[in-house]
């Protein structure tokens, strides 16, 4: 029996572009806190360092860095000091020992999945 579907929702996997947003979506967390890792900063800087430290493969907007910036926040990840500039609220934000340790446990794990798939290169090389 067939089972038909409707792939009009469903994401097209051979696409470059499909895993270029799935991977950045996944690093963004991890390069936020990698990049307080050396001093604190507001969340601009925060999004414009990470597309520096990244070549661009990572670059946090708006939408994204602020939600997790405030995730990080309420879990003790980092903290921010709040100042009112020109009218507006200015955050700058610092990474907490806590933070710091999840970066670490973070590495370690990505470090695992990078070796995982390199084995999978002789694999797809085989099958060809």
């Amino acid at each position: 029996m067939i089972i038909m579907t409707n792939t009009a929702n469903l994401p097209d996997l051979l696409s470059p572009d499909y895993w270029n947003g799935t991977i950045r979506m996944s690093l963004s967390k991890f390069f936020i806190l990698c990049v307080l890792q050396d001093r604190p900063l507001h969340g601009y800087d925060i999004a414009k360092e990470v597309e520096r430290r990244t070549e661009g493969c990572c670059a946090p907007r708006e939408g994204t860095i602020y939600p997790v910036l405030k995730q990080f926040a309420e879990g003790g990840y980092v903290t921010y000091e709040s100042k009112i500039v020109s009218g507006r609220e200015r955050k700058t934000y610092a990474i907490t020992d806590k933070g710091r340790e999840a970066f670490r446990v973070g590495l370690g794990e990505w470090m695992k999945m990078t070796k995982t798939l390199e084995g999978c290169v002789p694999m797809l090389a085989q099958r060809r």
